[in-house]
């Protein structure tokens, strides 16, 4: 799992190792050239070359040790950015469904804090770990050619310690394991959360929702502890067992000085190598725990990045059409010649689903929209009004039928040449962090002056804008506009891409009637220039469409004109009853007349 990491940094690695090896070879030096020290002043020789050896091996240690940091911190932070760059990319790039399925705040954990816990388990720790076992195996050596009594002593001792820390190990990774998911889980919903706190608030449920993200907090604080818990005895064991060996080694090397079987430098030399044996024992125990931790962050972040990414263009495949004489048909032919030519998109016979094994959310739907005008699809709640969105869209693959562009099967171009077609403006509207100019400039950067002005105006922003400080240069906030500019923001960076195809989610959800009606007449204007698609929750916004699509269970119930609707079909009769379009309708007529009256210069009186 972690080499999948490393393998890009492999040779920096390496070099890392190499300079880790080197400044661990001059560390099992320093006991033997102490010793040499200790010999010539118990002969009265010359000090001379064993303090340059010293000094020698004291300055080469300074490089090697800098260089080795520098080295292995600069592959940590490359780990982490390229771990950071592959799940961003796996975001945007993934399918809308299963992404969906999962809470941002989890996802945006597994960004941050999993990637942080990688960095040191990817880089140093493996490192550390190999070093530290090379440096093990050294100080073995080198306490075995000074006396290989005492080194069966430090044998016994650091068999002890590896037997008692090994043991550890597998509960130690599980509980910090749980404590990232807990960590992730709390993160998740506490995003959700702070997205919907005036409803939080409203609710009066602050307190029960934070001791819900709190739980999750308390869970993750739980694994954390005995997380601790465990390392603290995992690392007691290793420092005492190693201090336990020292005090036996000392005791055992006096009595054979004292029998003259060793001399006082070799067992000062061994107690340095026995001190010295601390570091790798420490530095193992500590690179474990490390890679226990990394290891966990490695596999959550490898699970985001299992998640599918959107599909690929195909090579066109060519399918012949069964000619049929059915309804649904006989309206294909009338739409497209209504539409001024072919069509500009068609659905054949589509059936989708949310979930294998799900109830259908559409079945077998034949739409085709022309490339001018405006087409409104409206039906009860859960008809399948948005499912026909995501389908156009490609957020959601059919699973039997096929989707159109311009004559040009879906299934042959990449989901970001079909986007390519349209504008869309969400029921929600979400902005785009940033100032009004950025979210306005969002999907056609190029867009000049004179262009955002004329957007604006057309969905009466325009002085809203002007009466700020910033003007354009405003962050688009709950702050500084309502939910209903921003909506209105958003609807202006739509018209402004200057779409083939217009998708609307209810834009004129959250206006007042005046600005409804001038956002019904730039609608208009766009309808005129190309396509545009509407869903419709408040029939209001559609009752002067060119063609309106009643859906009802997943299957298109009828075809027509408001006026047509109204005539034959009793489910629209009640749609429009339940929300009296029909007096909506008779103001609109009055002030069409008036407004005719005005052009005309005529009085209004």
């Amino acid at each position: 799992m972690l080499w999948s990491f490393i393998r890009p940094h492999r040779r920096k690695l390496l070099l890392g190792l190499v300079l880790a090896l080197l400044g661990s070879a001059l560390e099992l030096a320093n006991p033997m050239v102490i010793k040499l020290v200790l010999d010539t002043v118990s002969d009265a020789g010359s000090l001379a070359t064993p303090v340059t050896i010293l000094l020698c091996l004291f300055v080469s240690g300074m490089v090697f040790g800098l260089w080795h940091w520098i080295v292995l911190g600069t592959v940590a932070e490359k780990v982490v950015l390229d771990a950071r760059t592959s799940l961003v990319r796996r975001y945007f790039g993934a399918a809308m469904q299963p992404l969906s399925k999962r809470p941002s705040g989890e996802l945006v954990t597994r960004a941050t804090s999993d990637t942080v816990l990688l960095r040191e388990a990817a880089s140093s720790s493996v490192i550390s770990l190999i070093n530290g076992g090379v440096l093990l195996v050294g100080t073995l050596i080198m306490m075995g050619v000074l006396d290989m009594v005492l080194l069966g002593v430090t044998v016994i001792a650091v068999t002890i310690v590896t037997v008692l820390f090994l043991t550890l190990m597998p509960t130690l990774a599980k509980n910090q394991e749980r404590a990232q998911n807990s960590l992730g889980l709390m993160g998740g919903v506490l995003d959700g959360s702070l997205r919907a706190i005036r409803t939080v608030k409203a609710g009066r449920a602050e307190e029960r929702l934070g001791d819900q993200i709190l739980e999750h907090a308390r869970d993750a604080a739980a694994y954390g502890i005995r997380s601790v818990r465990r390392e603290a005895v995992a690392w007691t064991i290793a420092s005492g067992g190693i201090q336990l060996a020292i005090i036996a080694i000392l005791g055992l090397g006096a009595l054979r000085v004292a029998s003259g079987e060793i001399a006082v430098s070799t067992l000062v030399a061994f107690l340095l190598y026995a001190f010295t044996l601390m570091t790798p024992v420490m530095e193992l125990s500590q690179s474990v725990t490390t890679l226990q931790s990394g290891i966990a962050a490695a596999k959550r972040i490898r699970e985001v990045e299992a998640i599918p990414l959107e599909p690929t263009a195909e090579a066109p495949v060519r399918h012949p059409r069964t000619p049929s004489s059915g309804p649904d048909d006989q309206a294909r032919a009338a739409v497209s010649d209504n539409g001024h030519g072919s069509p500009l998109l068609e659905l054949r016979g589509v059936t989708a689903r949310y979930a294998p094994g799900a109830e259908a959310a559409l079945e077998g739907v034949d739409i085709t929209i022309p490339r001018h005008g405006h087409t409104a699809i409206v039906g009860p709640s859960g008809a399948g009004k948005t499912t026909v969105l995501s389908l156009l869209l490609r957020f959601l693959e059919p699973e039997h039928g096929e989707l159109l562009v311009e004559g040009r099967p879906y299934r042959e171009l990449s989901p970001q040449q079909v986007r390519a077609h349209f504008s869309y403006v969400e029921q929600d509207t979400p902005v785009v962090p940033g100032s009004v100019r950025d979210n306005l400039l969002f999907t056609r950067p190029e867009a000049g002056e004179d262009e955002l002005h004329r957007v604006l105006d057309d969905v009466r922003l325009a002085d809203k804008v002007a009466s700020l400080e910033q003007g354009l240069e405003t962050p688009l906030d709950a702050t500084s506009f309502s939910g209903g500019q921003r909506q209105r923001v958003a609807l202006a960076r739509a018209l402004l891409g200057s779409p083939d195809v217009l998708l609307l989610d209810e834009a004129t959800s959250q206006v007042d009637a005046i600005t409804e009606a001038a956002i019904t007449e730039s609608v208009r204007r766009q309808a005129d220039r190309g396509a545009v698609v509407t869903i419709a929750h408040r029939l209001s916004t559609v009752i002067h469409a060119d063609r309106i699509l009643l859906l009802e269970d997943g299957r298109i119930r009828a075809r027509g004109t408001h006026r047509e609707l109204l005539e034959r079909d009793t489910l629209y009769q009640e749609l429009v009853a339940a929300l009296h379009i029909a007096q909506t309708e008779e103001r609109g007529r009055e002030r069409s007349d008036h407004d005719g009256q005005v052009a005309a210069g005529a009085s209004p009186n």
